[in-house]
């Protein structure tokens, strides 16, 4: 029963999968149709010219007018000739026709699909990519999207094809003679049983199959994005080891439901000769008898292929379903893949926000475990607000949720006033500026980064905001300025200057809420002075929040909180929080001790 259950599962889910694909041939069905049309066509021309070759053998050699018929009939003899050629170059022509039609209904489909999953993936919230494998998502949006075209222009027209042929040469023979062909179709019954059951045991092994090839890849792309901190720890040879085995998974599992077929293999091609021997025991009997003429037998002769031919595919053309439908199945899953927090990129004129954040009793919990419990304050617009803690307090996922990254587990958090999660996503994150921990960079120019929230922005203004982070001397000194191209992530950049860049970024929006997370963790103290000073002389309206760790950061705010554990433990000014003797006065005295043994240990030199 629970296999049963499981079987019409899964047909019911193919059924799905099937209408989806043809939801998303909108546009190029009756491209599609008439491919399909043409396929049934030039499958059925199939056994003229079979029949054309029984008129001239029964007509000009096999009878007893032979030498006759070749001298009265010579005329009938050409164009029976000419029939065959003509229906051949017409079969060849109709053949290219149709496969330039699957291809390109395939491929336009496939385009579409392609550029809704890429929009669908983009409108996902932080929770999907928490929860899926960057490696996955490419298998998704490469491998799995090219498995399912080739599976719309290859495999469902050599389906087409197969079945056309089989049924038409079937009609053909029973034109002929039903005994014979019915000795032919006595093989048929345990060919399907055969296959069914190769089908049913193969499924489950691509399944698999596709998941370790996700894993693989998953493996590749976070070594090559990764390879620099690989080769500073050496640990080339380990990373090899664990590509080597992710690998070897996939080519056992790829060799496992590949070697599957050797054990159905030779039933399937044993039933395929068994084709040719009946028709020449039963046949050539007929032809002797006189029941059949010897035309009669070579169109059986030519068409036997007809019937054969399915039986040897039939192990391909499963595996390659079986591959179809577990790919479909994954691409399925991102179409109809619905973000907790969805941005509907509602037309709105949008409006610059005064800056008011307020966090009422605010909880949250991430995959069940609570990181944040019961946090309260109020942020007044124009105000800076600096945020200590240690690592794993919270505070990047305080900051999280005032740009709606996630959403809270109680409480709410208000942006002028309105609860983040009424407002529009595009009008809420449009109004906040960000420069985050993991500081990730495009591979575009210097400028283009600094540039990437408003692409008209004017090259002064570039210079300018650059020149605010402590970023144009650096720049200036690289090859080409700010046309210089910055690697991936980076690549080439040090931490600090990526982190300035960043900042410049950030603060090139000129956004009414600027967030920074600890963006002056790599930068000498120095350096950390002009941002500072920067930010307290920004020529626009802007609350600022500040995750640091340095009391050189948050000594200026207007009021510093601090987290533990999830909790707000301690909330005030500089001099009031070194007043209460708490965290942040142990924070401050070990880094003031930390200096004062450095300058001693420098005047000793």
């Amino acid at each position: 029963m629970q296999l049963e259950r499981e079987n019409k599962q899964k047909l019911g889910d193919e059924m799905f999968e099937l209408k989806w694909l043809w939801q998303n041939l909108e546009g190029n069905r009756t491209r599609y149709i008439v491919a399909m049309v043409l396929s049934v066509v030039g499958s059925s021309l199939m056994i003229i010219n079979p029949y054309i070759g029984q008129r001239i053998v029964d007509t000009f050699i096999a009878s007893d007018d032979a030498v006759q018929n070749l001298t009265q009939e010579r005329g009938l003899l050409i164009m029976l000739c000419l029939g065959m050629i003509g229906f051949s170059l017409l079969r060849t022509g109709l053949a290219y026709f149709t496969t330039m039609q699957y291809e390109r209904a395939s491929q336009n489909m496939l385009y579409d699909v392609r550029v809704y999953l890429y929009n669908k993936i983009q409108g996902q919230d932080m929770e999907y990519y928490d929860h899926n494998r960057t490696g996955d998502l490419m298998t998704k949006m490469t491998g799995d999207l090219d498995m399912v075209r080739h599976s719309m222009s290859w495999i469902i027209k050599t389906i087409i094809e197969s079945l056309t042929i089989f049924v038409a040469a079937v009609i053909y023979f029973f034109t002929i003679d039903a005994v014979l062909t019915l000795w032919l179709l006595v093989l048929s019954p345990p060919i399907f049983i055969v296959a069914n059951i190769f089908a049913k045991r193969v499924r489950p092994m691509y399944i698999d199959l596709r998941e370790r090839l996700s894993q693989l890849n998953t493996t590749t792309q976070e070594n090559i994005s990764g390879n620099r901190v690989v080769k500073a720890f050496a640990r080339e040879e380990f990373e090899i080891e664990k590509f080597t085995d992710k690998n070897v998974n996939y080519s056992q599992a790829n060799k496992k439901a590949a070697l599957v077929w050797l054990d159905y293999f030779p039933y399937l091609e044993t039933a395929a000769q068994a084709f040719n021997v009946i028709l020449m025991l039963a046949g050539g009997y007929f032809v002797m008898n006189g029941r059949i003429t010897f035309g009669e037998f070579s169109a059986f002769s030519a068409l036997i292929w007809a019937v054969s031919n399915p039986v040897r595919n039939i192990g391909i053309i499963i595996n390659d379903i079986q591959r179809f439908f577990a790919s479909l199945s994954k691409i399925v899953e991102i179409y109809y893949a619905k973000p907790n927090i969805a941005n509907e990129h509602n037309a709105t004129k949008m409006r610059r926000y005064e800056g008011r954040i307020e966090f009422d009793n605010v909880s949250f919990k991430y995959d069940g475990k609570e990181v944040l419990h019961d946090i309260s304050f109020t942020i007044e617009p124009g105000e800076t607000i600096a945020i200590m803690g240690s690592t794993g307090s919270g505070k990047t996922s305080l900051v999280n949720l005032i740009s709606r990254f996630y959403d809270v587990a109680s409480g709410q958090v208000l942006v002028d006033g309105v609860d983040v999660r009424k407002l529009e996503l595009d009008e809420l994150r449009g109004n906040i500026g960000v420069a985050t921990q993991d500081v990730l960079l495009f591979s575009d120019t210097i400028d283009g980064n600094i540039a990437f929230g408003d692409p008209e922005l004017p090259e002064e203004q570039t210079i300018e905001y650059a020149q605010l982070a402590a970023a144009h001397s650096f720049i200036t000194k690289m090859p080409e300025g700010y046309d210089t191209i910055v690697g991936e992530r980076g690549v080439g950049l040090s931490g600090g200057q990526k982190q300035r860049i960043a900042l410049a970024r950030a603060l090139a929006v000129q956004r009414p809420i600027l967030i920074l997370d600890d963006t002056t963790s790599a930068v000498d103290l120095e350096t950390e002075e002009h941002i500072q000073k920067s930010l307290r002389e920004l020529h626009f309206d802007c609350t600022k929040i500040i995750i640091a760790q340095r009391v050189s950061t948050t000594a200026e705010a207007d009021r510093i909180l601090i987290l533990d554990n999830g909790r707000l433990i301690e909330e005030g000014t500089h001099a009031e929080l070194l007043a209460k003797r708490g965290y942040y006065y142990d924070v401050f005295m070990l880094q003031n001790e930390g200096i004062g043994r450095q300058v001693s240990a420098h005047g000793q030199k």
